[in-house]
């Protein structure tokens, strides 16, 4: 993990960590015990920085400045205290689930860093699109994750000067692109090498059949399955992991001039 990936695990473990405390401390509050109004008041002015997470912080922090508008709120909503901690909980569980989210992901920046080598705002902006959409709209996620092996095949190609069709699906683009590069099965002897390279072909294909299933890119069925946010998340995270082999051999075959090496 690079540097700048630990220090933005380093600071989601941390925001993570003061989401849980005001949660902890509103409980309090709610349920008969104490919470400082000085110290609501640090975590919220803290959390709200946060133009991201504010937004999937409850509305109550946003509009209750201490803790007597927060206990004016929630007294008469609720007569009583689990109906307040099962309440409280729920409303906190988006960014909660937000925060995991990105934790569960610390190689993004390794990622971005090995696209932005391209120079493309469509891979940049497939990728960005992944990324913030993860926990809200998985389907989008889905879309935008198959979207980036897209478009980086596509880049590359023009890049080599070789014809594709815009109608040529995820598997065909990466099947032209893996051929340029040397990264097809069948064009290396060392059965080690043909495994590894046979696995990324498949994640590949299954990324275009997931978004085919699971994906905002087509219409729904009354039995159509859902994505979860867990389904985006494999996507996303596959997807950002094979962009970044197909930028890196490209960068070593084009580059440095190593046309003979794996």
């Amino acid at each position: 993990m690079s540097p700048i990936s630990t220090r933005k695990l380093a600071t989601l473990n941390e925001l993570f960590a003061k989401v849980e405390e005001l949660l902890r401390g509103l409980i309090a509050a709610a349920t008969g015990g104490q919470f400082g109004n000085d110290e609501y008041h640090r975590l919220r002015q803290e959390l709200l920085a946060n133009t991201r997470l504010k937004e999937k912080l409850p509305s109550f922090v946003r509009t209750c400045r201490d803790t007597s508008a927060f206990w004016s709120f929630i007294k008469p909503r609720y007569t009583h205290w689990e109906e307040r901690r099962q309440f409280l909980r729920g409303e906190f569980e988006p960014a909660l689930s937000m925060l995991e989210t990105d934790m569960a992901c610390p190689t993004e920046e390794a990622v971005s860093v090995a696209i932005a080598k391209l120079d493309s705002e469509h891979v940049a902006d497939a990728w960005r699109k992944a990324l913030d959409r993860r926990s809200d709209d998985p389907e989008g996620a889905i879309t935008a994750a198959r979207t980036l092996i897209e478009s980086v095949c596509k880049h590359i190609l023009d890049e080599r000067g070789v014809a594709y069709e815009e109608k040529d699906d995820l598997p065909k683009l990466y099947g032209l692109t893996a051929e340029q590069l040397k990264l097809g099965p069948s064009q290396h002897t060392e059965q080690i090498f043909k495994q590894i390279l046979g696995g990324c072909k498949s994640v590949v294909e299954g990324l275009g059949a997931l978004r085919n299933k699971l994906s905002d890119a087509h219409g729904k069925g009354k039995k159509s399955a859902k994505p979860s946010s867990r389904h985006a998340q494999l996507a996303v995270n596959l997807a950002g992991s094979m962009a970044t082999f197909i930028v890196s051999t490209w960068e070593a075959r084009s580059g440095l001039g190593l046309e003979s090496r794996h």
